[in-house]
């Protein structure tokens, strides 16, 4: 049987660190992105930066001013992104009006959230994770972030580098019964991860940043992501979908499941 290691998947970019450059290397150095950082030496580059949000309170009122005009105009930083607990990804958020899609405010959101996304740095945001209850995702996959991952990790969770995708209102449905078993972790839900089912084959309908109508067809790793996503619009995390058992920290990838678990990979 496998080592869950060699199927230690998630949606979250990742490096090894036997993988890591010489410190004196020009080349930057990539270090531990499954549970940011871990160390306050200044010899050891952060691939993470800390999180800055709009306001010290983070009533919902407050996460939501910025996005009300209700905020300080002159802060320009970006929202935190909500950890779990907050009530706002417990909830399903509300759908764009496609007349607003194209307003100051809208495009703001996702501009933050393309930043946000890429500076935790993650494949995949919806907008309730920066404390904004509408139904946007946006999600990315780099030949960067894929190079870090083990060649036959990549092969295993069918995962391919895809341009930065945003959806509006986007409506999920499955294309097939097949499904695969693999973690998944996810930033507001830092430093954790469990095994999920997921379907292999997903359509995903809805409108892209423009207002222009958008379907992706998508499989194998990018599948998961928009499921993942969509979750997020639905109030659902993945732990509200984890396999029994297979919740752990990070650092613990490598250990075998419990017994009884059931194997990892496509169903």
């Amino acid at each position: 049987m496998e080592t869950v290691h060699r199927f230690s998947f998630r949606l979250l970019p990742f490096s090894l660190a036997e993988r890591c450059l010489k410190p004196s290397s020009a080349t930057p150095r990539f270090r531990n992105l499954i549970c940011g950082p871990t160390s306050s030496s200044n010899h050891i580059p952060k691939f993470i930066p800390a999180r800055k949000s709009y306001s010290s309170s983070f009533s919902p009122i407050a996460k939501a001013g910025w996005f009300l005009g209700l905020g300080d105009k002159n802060k320009t930083s970006l929202p935190k992104i909500v950890n779990a607990g907050d009530p706002v990804l417990h909830e399903p958020a509300r759908e764009v009006d496609p007349k607003e899609i194209g307003s100051d405010k809208i495009q703001k959101i996702i501009d933050d959230m393309v930043v946000a996304m890429r500076n935790a740095p993650g494949v995949g945001l919806a907008a309730t994770q920066i404390g904004i209850p509408l139904r946007i995702i946006v999600l990315e996959d780099t030949k960067e972030y894929i190079s870090y991952a083990p060649k036959e990790e990549i092969k295993a969770q069918d995962r391919r580098p895809f341009d930065l995708l945003v959806i509006i209102n986007p409506k999920l449905k499955s294309k097939s019964n097949k499904t695969a078993l693999f973690f998944e972790g996810c930033l507001s839900v830092d430093g954790f991860r469990a095994v999920v089912e997921r379907h292999l084959d997903v359509e995903v309908v809805g409108l892209d940043r423009y207002g222009n109508h958008i379907k992706v067809d998508a499989s194998g790793w990018q599948a998961r992501i928009l499921q993942h996503e969509c979750d997020h619009l639905e109030g659902t995390l993945y732990v509200d979908k984890m396999v029994p058992r297979t919740f752990r920290t990070a650092e613990n990838l490598t250990l075998p499941l419990a017994e009884g678990c059931p194997k990892l990979g496509v169903c």
